[in-house]
């Protein structure tokens, strides 16, 4: 009986706001009927779910084709959206006028009942009290000493490796690269993050729950039903009742994708508890923090301690200091592991790079004797230019969308050309809009970049960038790009995933050669773009298994350094 009063009152509920959503779209005037945009695709989603679409590549190359730097959409109903990325309007929207252009409300939502109020769930004064504090765990100083503990974690991961390559036939083993990114990533992660293990890295080891959870969110939440819930319903109904209430209607609501998406909530909520509770006993009990996993160097570790040292103002309650667990670990761990995929799928079409990057990293291990320090890492040239490129030209998260506080007059950098036949340099935007920004156009904006912005072009980082890059004032806070954003908002963790891609690629490339597995690979538009095959087999909901198969094979080895103590096989034919 109360299984049914829940399911109905939910069904209520959803009448109702969209009843009311009807209401208000249908009295609202366009704003924007003189700038140009597409027709609607559907009378209801407008253009939204087809340029949310997983597989809209093509959508979103026509719309910078005909239209430009500045588009028009249809939302929901009659709402209308911006779609931009011209460079003056974006340091409005990220820097100048910041908190005007807030993250959308069903984001926040969205998050703190996934992760609780961390990074990714707080705006305006709590945001940037929460950042205060975790800023310090970020900086170079920090990562320089948490070096070491990425080093061990990455070699675990080239042992496994090693022992795939040596038991194949031939000295050649397809392997998806995309399963062992993300099982390195979420145990650096564990270790440099917050003191703790996930995984042992080992070729049969049984994949983490938390990991599990966060690498299948990205797609479950961009799930048709879901997203259109997440979009239109939660903004409205997240205040009927209490949390308890809240949760006993989503138990109630015969959804599957609901209810996988609450279970992945759990795990993350649980271990979260677990990683928190370790750190604090460690640290109350008076242990050696030293002999902790991460040797104590741990961003929780030291965020505690940061914590408990700070004023009664700055201090974070527990609950927030929970939250970050689950936000950071998704923040971080398919961002980069879906860049190094890239990455490494590149390399493997684009040999000769690949050879070239391998002989400069394996001279450099041989003059050091051994991994490289931060430093010098940090200073090889084309593992640099290979990393920037590949994040200007295929940024992890290609689409942000930011919620309009108040009234506002966007100055753009050129004139745009209107409906009527006129011109524009501003653009009127009301409260209440909607605001889409497509950072892969930034990226790969022609005017900035030249005509040859969207090819992949390590070696234009050689040579001084085209003076029209400066002059665009693209408000990125990473080599002139918007892969990372900027302003407020900016990726607390850019250095962290800088050094992640570095320490994998200069381990790996030493001791493997990669190579296309010729399997069609297929980039979804999940959020964060995440690989997948032609022909890859489906998950429980019908969704392609996300995979990026490779082939794999011993280096040289005599490019290998002499202190590095290679197994026997390595001098096997290949």
């Amino acid at each position: 009986m109360t299984h049914t009063i829940l399911s109905t009152f939910a069904l209520l509920a959803g009448t109702w706001t969209v009843g009311w959503i009807v209401v208000k779209k249908l009295g609202a005037k366009d704003p924007f009927a003189h700038i140009p945009g597409p027709p609607k695709d559907s009378w209801l989603t407008g253009n939204l779910l087809t340029v949310l679409n997983k597989d809209s590549w093509d959508i979103h190359v026509a719309l910078a084709k005909k239209y430009g730097r500045i588009a028009s959409l249809h939302g929901f109903l009659r709402g209308r959206l911006l779609y931009l990325y011209d460079p003056k309007a974006l340091h409005h929207i990220f820097v100048k006028d910041q908190y005007v252009f807030e993250e959308t409300e069903e984001f926040i939502l969205a998050n703190s009942r996934l992760f609780g109020m961390g990074l990714l769930s707080t705006l305006g004064e709590h945001h940037r009290k929460q950042r205060k504090l975790l800023n310090p765990v970020f900086s170079i100083a920090h990562l320089r000493d948490m070096t070491p503990i990425f080093y061990g974690v990455v070699h675990k991961l080239q042992t496994s490796m090693l022992s795939l390559v040596d038991e194949a036939q031939g000295g050649l083993v397809e392997i998806d690269m995309l399963s062992w990114m993300t099982r390195t990533a979420l145990e650096l992660i564990g270790q440099s993050g917050f003191g703790y293990t996930f995984d042992t890295l080992e070729p049969d080891a049984v994949h983490h729950p938390f990991g599990l959870a966060i690498k299948n969110l990205v797609r479950a939440i961009k799930t048709g039903g879901i997203l259109v819930a997440r979009l239109l319903i939660l903004p409205y109904v997240h205040k009927i009742g209490s949390a308890r209430f809240q949760r006993a209607i989503v138990d109630a609501l015969p959804w599957k994708a609901l209810h996988e998406l609450r279970d992945m909530a759990d795990v993350m909520h649980n271990t979260s508890m677990e990683i928190l509770a370790a750190t604090k006993r460690s640290l109350e009990d008076g242990q050696d923090v030293s002999k902790r996993i991460g040797g104590g160097k741990d961003i929780m570790s030291t965020l505690l301690k940061a914590n408990e040292a700070a004023s009664e103002e700055d201090r974070l309650p527990e609950s927030e200091l929970l939250a970050q667990i689950s936000t950071l670990s998704f923040a971080g761990m398919d961002t980069t592991s879906n860049a190094l995929a890239r990455i490494l799928q590149v390399l493997s079409d684009e040999r000769e790079v690949q050879d070239e990057l391998r002989q400069e990293i394996c001279n450099a291990h041989n003059e050091k004797g051994g991994d490289l320090d931060y430093d010098t890492l940090m200073a090889l040239p084309l593992l640099d230019a290979v990393c920037r490129e590949t994040l200007r030209v295929w940024p992890p998260i290609p689409l942000l969308a930011r919620h309009v506080r108040s009234d506002i007059v966007l100055t753009l950098s050129e004139p745009v050309p209107t409906v009527g036949g006129g011109m524009t340099s501003e653009i009127f935007i009301p409260k209440g809009t909607k605001v889409l920004v497509p950072i892969m156009h930034c990226n790969r904006d022609p005017k900035i970049w030249g005509p040859d912005a969207a090819e992949w072009k390590p070696k234009r980082w050689f040579t001084p960038l085209p003076e029209t890059v400066a002059k665009a004032r693209v408000p990125g806070v990473y080599s002139h790009m918007m892969t990372f954003i900027g302003g407020g908002r900016a990726c607390i963790g850019f250095k962290f995933a800088e050094l992640e891609m570095k320490v994998v690629l200069s381990v790996l490339l030493q001791s493997f050669c990669f190579a296309p597995s010729g399997k069609h690979t297929i980039w979804e538009l999940n959020g964060i773009i995440q690989p997948t095959t032609e022909n890859a087999e489906l998950t429980s909901v019908g969704e392609k298994k996300l995979q990026l198969p490779l082939l794999v094979s011993l280096a040289d080895p005599a490019l290998h350094p002499s202190s590095i103590e290679a197994p026997s096989f390595l001098s096997a034919p290949i």
